[in-house]
């Protein structure tokens, strides 16, 4: 694969020239490490004016993505009676697939339902991970779990267990309850261990063949290497999902769950295979207790009846500054185990944290392709397509965007001096958002128009009970999955690589857990809105989520802009040092 310019050896002679040379955002002399040894470091100058490029991706980072190829529902399952005659929920050429009629509104709560449920436990296997565990070994025990789910969903879809439409929905839900679980134990444990196993953490100078000097940016890197696992994720979302479609349509239920069980089965064996390949963070205790503990004690005495004098007190500089261990000398308190560099690092934790409270409102209109929107292309012509297949518009379209973005238009952008920085995305992801949910609405007016019984079109059937639907080609929904692409790219991706680059060390697992859990929040607020999922009232369901992604883009620019100025800050720290657990239970 072509890239940008990467990482090239260098020379004795510019070795011998950097040993004594020191980071120009560090005030502390370099320490050799192992990893950094020998590299340039930019002044600060260089750090305004050189070109910033990525290092080269380690494989082993690639080799984790496998452990995340399987893991959708078939909302048809749920919304569609099983066709006339079927006994797997096939629906053959002229019906779609379906099983317990449930209707779109069941269909998209208990879809929503199951989002709220992989984004909340995360937060568990964070802290299990973070202070137990270790991030490897929680890993290895969410896929046991998830595993058993897999196999529930299989019985609920068999001949037998099918027809009976409640027996099938109990299992059904028993399932999304174990696969969720087991799916969010390793969620905000796999993005970390992906990034870890590139360990430069300092941004340094080489001279590319064209002579031209340009700074490695670890944090460059770090945003390559979650495009690259983004679009790893989406080559299996894409060959699986065609698959289950597919097999559903046309087989039955039980062949379109055992599919993804099958890829599954796989992950022991990528993860027993590569144990002793990876880069291991060891637990360091109870790091959630003290990070609140400290964030207490920095809060004490702000708080006012004054909601306004609250805020300001609560977000002036000297915060944080106030309860490093060295102002705080003597008085300190027994649990501040930790040094002045680790408060800096919970600041910067605390931060991300703040940016990502904006993102429930991004993943409400995401949220939209995976129910609404595979409804709405049932109520078009797809013409002996399953109609979840339009749903891998999605993938396909990453797959082609994520390697023009990094190989072409963010170098570009770099060139051209523009910082298009991690908090720009993400406000253009909204942005993006927005326009998608405008092409739904404006799609889903014509269905109305279009379709024979107008605004009952999901229910539109003929004499026979035959589905009657729009005459608008199901392809006609392209540019709503494009845009929605090209917002994940912005702002889902961008969110991995902000909680992970922003967390401190040891807190990794549980930053980028409070990252998952603003997609549990957005479900729950999504159930507000269930009630717009059905006809005739999805335009106005599409309209509405444009409008509030679309505001809170704009808001969310409007607070964090001066957090922006502070990235080259804020990812050079020093390094930290926390001890929270004796020797002997370290690991």
């Amino acid at each position: 694969m072509a890239t940008e310019p990467t990482t090239m050896d260098i020379k004795d002679k510019a070795i011998d020239t950097v040993v004594d040379e020191k980071p120009s955002l560090d005030d502390e002399p370099f320490v050799s490490d192992g990893i950094h040894d020998g590299l340039i470091f930019p002044t600060e100058e260089e750090l305004k004016t050189l070109r910033r490029v990525s290092d080269t991706l380690p494989w082993s980072s690639y080799f984790i993505a496998l452990v995340e190829l399987a893991e959708r529902f078939s909302t048809n399952f749920i919304q569609r009676p099983l066709p006339p005659g079927s006994k797997t929920g096939a629906g053959g050429a002229n019906n779609q697939a379906g099983a317990l009629g449930q209707g779109q509104r069941a269909s998209t709560g208990l879809s929503t339902f199951y989002q709220f449920w992989c984004y909340v436990t995360p937060l568990i296997g964070a802290w299990i991970a973070d202070s137990k565990w270790g991030r490897y070994k929680t890993i290895c025990v969410a896929v046991v779990i998830a595993l058993i789910g897999h196999i529930l969903l299989i019985v609920c879809a068999i001949p037998g267990v099918i027809e009976k439409s409640n027996a099938a929905l109990a299992v059904f839900i028993i399932a999304m309850i174990v696969t969720g679980f087991g799916t969010g134990l390793f969620k905000s444990n796999i993005s970390p261990l992906v990034a870890e196993q590139y360990k430069k953490t300092r941004p340094f100078v080489i001279t590319l063949k064209s002579g031209e000097r340009v700074i490695v940016d670890p944090v460059l890197t770090i945003s390559r290497m979650y495009m690259y696992f983004y679009l790893f994720i989406n080559i299996g979302a894409l060959i699986g999902q065609i698959g289950m479609s597919y097999s559903a349509k046309y087989v039955g239920f039980w062949l379109a769950y055992t599919l993804p069980t099958i890829v599954f089965l796989l992950c022991p064996l990528v993860l027993w295979f590569g144990r002793n390949m990876y880069n291991h963070t060891p637990p360091t205790g109870s790091v959630l207790e003290t990070s609140l503990r400290l964030w207490g004690l920095a809060s004490k005495g702000r708080w006012s009846v004054n909601p306004v004098r609250t805020w300001k007190q609560m977000t002036a500089e000297d915060f944080w500054e106030n309860v490093k261990p060295s102002k705080l000398g003597d008085s300190k308190p027994k649990w501040m185990t930790f040094d002045d560099a680790w408060v800096d690092e919970v600041r910067r934790g605390f931060k991300a944290c703040g940016v990502f409270v904006w993102f429930p409102m991004y993943w409400l209109t995401y949220n939209q392709l995976n129910n609404n929107l595979t409804s709405q292309a049932a109520t078009m012509s797809t013409h002996g397509l399953p109609n979840d297949v339009l749903s891998n518009l999605d993938p396909f379209a990453l797959l082609i965007f994520i390697p023009i973005c990094d190989l072409f238009f963010y170098p570009a952008l770099r060139r051209a001096g523009i910082n298009f920085s991690a908090l720009k995305k993400i406000a253009w992801g909204y942005y993006t958002g927005v326009a998608s949910m405008i092409w739904a609405a404006v799609l889903q007016h014509y269905i109305y128009k279009t379709n024979p019984c107008g605004y009952a079109a999901a229910t539109c059937v003929d004499a026979d009970g035959n589905q009657l639907v729009s005459p608008i080609n199901v392809w006609a929904q392209t540019g709503a999955y494009v845009f929605i692409a090209f917002s994940e790219i912005f702002a889902s991706i961008t969110g991995l690589e902000y909680a992970f680059t922003k967390a401190p060390v040891n807190m990794r697992s549980l930053v980028m857990a409070v990252f998952l859990f603003q997609s549990a929040l957005s479900s729950a607020i999504g159930e507000a809105f269930v009630s717009l999922s059905n006809d005739p009232l999805l335009v106005w369901n599409y309209g509405v989520m444009a409008v509030l992604a679309g505001i809170t883009g704009v808001v969310f620019w409007y607070f964090v802009r001066k957090l922006d100025k502070e990235e080259d800050e804020l990812n050079n720290l020093a390094a930290s040092n926390f001890n929270a657990l004796p020797k002997k239970e370290e690991a």
